[in-house]
């Protein structure tokens, strides 16, 4: 068993099993757990990874010895813990290692109503105690049980009362799990009674942990390719991709293109506008332009946040914001204990279309008004040096600004980017976007050219 603070993370736990992450790691975490957060009661799931029920288990053996009752919810997406804990008022702890390869595992945990655990909020202090209690073995009073509880039917008709599917039309939809818990998730989602207008076509829906097909990570092109095939020989009228613990939803359009998660930020929150109008949209600082300007446009107020699920759903819970959006394909409903979910954007989306004749491109063309690089990473040795030859690059040019929210993000006429280092490795991140193809590809390879010198 190796070192905890490896493996605690500044929002989770993760780390390869069982060299970093073993069963002895899990029980010690369920019992500091009880202690720290002071609960009598708990909730449990966990993915489809050959080591999450024996490490679930091992948890519930920690809570219990500190008298904790466990309600176990057995296989589940990460939305369907947050489900759980916010309709039982419960604490919660989900197993997963998301989109990771197969040799890791991990741990999500929250408070009752499903508000984040993060390092400042109390897992520095789980990740100290458990590592107390694994060095001196100190025995709890015990007197726990643990009850098993299936939640995936009321978290799909939860999910169903959220977004208004009635009298949509007919439609086509790919959904790739990538093997991951979107293959438990979806068939119970789009089949609950009244059964969606939907024809559904599974691609890895059988639950396997060791990813056969691809990587549970459509953040990346490349897991992709299966989907937009898909859709394109079966003249679907969209695709979606989850990731492994399907808290992540990525939409491909009719033509196989893949849309920009700002894109999905912005037309949610359209909608959600419509049903609360003037509230707060959440975005953080790398989400496309248009999506401010789209929620000020459709009498919204945006709050711009940095990267983070953290950050985003502190603003939300500060502002009462009715819903936020990430560029990582991360959306966060207020109707959802200010918690994300995939499956609930991808309602909003069926929504959408359904209710018009146009295809998905047309529809959201209304939303996409630049042009973005996406991310791109380069290693450097010295971060705070790169840093500073592109603020010497830009400095003193008209019409440039510089905020420091979260690294350093300068903004230009009609263009702007991000540069961000990351906390773990010696990366800057990249993210530009300007008006147009030709002017967004100059300012990133100017960028570029200045932190790779």
């Amino acid at each position: 068993m190796g070192d905890l603070a490896k493996i605690f993370k500044a929002y989770d736990v993760r780390g390869v099993v069982p060299d970093e992450f073993d069963e002895d790691a899990a029980e010690a975490v369920g019992a500091a757990f009880v202690e720290v957060i002071g609960a009598d009661r708990l909730v449990l799931a966990h993915d489809m990874r050959s080591s999450s029920g024996p490490l679930a288990a091992a948890f519930a053996r920690g809570a219990t010895s500190r008298g904790a009752d466990v309600v176990h919810a057995g296989l589940g997406s990460t939305d369907l813990l947050y489900y759980a804990s916010g309709s039982l008022g419960l604490p919660g702890v989900m197993f997963t290692a998301s989109h990771n390869p197969a040799r890791y595992n991990g741990m999500k945990m929250c408070r009752a109503g499903a508000v984040p655990i993060g390092g400042d909020t109390g897992l520095t202090e789980i990740r100290d105690r458990a590592a107390e209690i694994l060095k001196d073995g100190a025995a709890g009073p015990g007197g726990g049980t643990v009850t098993g509880q299936d939640v995936l039917a009321g978290y799909a008709r939860h999910l169903r009362t959220l977004v208004d599917l009635t009298g949509i039309r007919p439609l086509k939809v790919v959904v790739d799990a990538g093997n991951g818990m979107a293959g438990h998730t979806v068939p119970e989602v789009f089949g609950q009674e009244p059964k969606l207008p939907v024809e559904l076509v599974p691609l890895y829906f059988e639950l396997d942990g060791t990813f056969p097909n691809h990587e549970a990570n459509p953040i990346e092109p490349e897991n992709l390719r299966d989907l937009q095939k898909a859709v394109i020989d079966t003249g679907a009228d969209l695709g979606l991709a989850f990731d492994g613990d399907a808290d992540r939803c990525w939409v491909v359009d009719e033509r196989g293109e893949s849309v920009s998660p700002s894109t999905i930020t912005a037309l949610v929150a359209a909608r959600e506008l419509v049903k609360h109008p003037g509230s707060v949209i959440i975005h953080n600082l790398i989400t496309s332009q248009g999506v401010p300007e789209i929620v000020a446009e459709r009498g919204g107020t945006p709050v711009r946040t940095r990267v983070g699920h953290s950050f985003i759903k502190a603003e939300m819970a500060r502002t009462g914001a009715v819903f936020g959006g990430e560029h990582s394909a991360h959306y966060y409903f207020r109707d959802f204990w200010f918690a994300d979910s995939g499956m609930l954007a991808a309602l909003h989306v069926l929504a959408a279309l359904g209710e018009q004749d146009r295809p998905l491109s047309e529809v959201l063309a209304d939303y996409a008004r630049y042009t973005a690089s996406g991310e791109i990473n380069s290693t450097v040795a010295d971060q705070a040096a790169a840093t500073a030859r592109v603020r010497e690059t830009f400095a003193g040019r008209d019409g440039v600004t510089f905020d420091e929210l979260d690294g350093m993000t300068v903004s230009g006429p009609g263009w702007w980017f991000n540069l961000r280092p990351s906390n773990t490795e010696p990366l800057l991140r990249l993210n530009a976007e300007a008006a147009d193809e030709i002017q967004m590809a100059a300012i990133r390879d100017e960028v570029l050219a200045a932190v790779r010198s």
